[in-house]
């Protein structure tokens, strides 16, 4: 799964400590999922989505590959 975060996590000048302390998780549960080493749970997508104000499917989006 490819996802946007680290595009609107730069769209707000915001750092990884920062989105991790929002959300709830770890600096390195960001960094995972922006290197697609990690896919969130649904609750943590849906929190990822809400707070920059878009839609799951604008966030988050299947690899064609896989």
């Amino acid at each position: 799964m490819k996802n946007k975060i680290k595009v609107y996590r730069a769209m707000r000048n915001m750092t990884q400590e920062e989105l991790a302390e929002q959300l709830r998780v770890t600096r390195r549960t960001i960094n995972s999922i922006e290197g697609d080493k990690y896919n969130p749970s649904i609750e943590v997508a849906f929190r990822i989505a809400r707070l920059f104000k878009v839609p799951v499917e604008e966030m988050f989006s299947l690899d064609e590959d896989e």
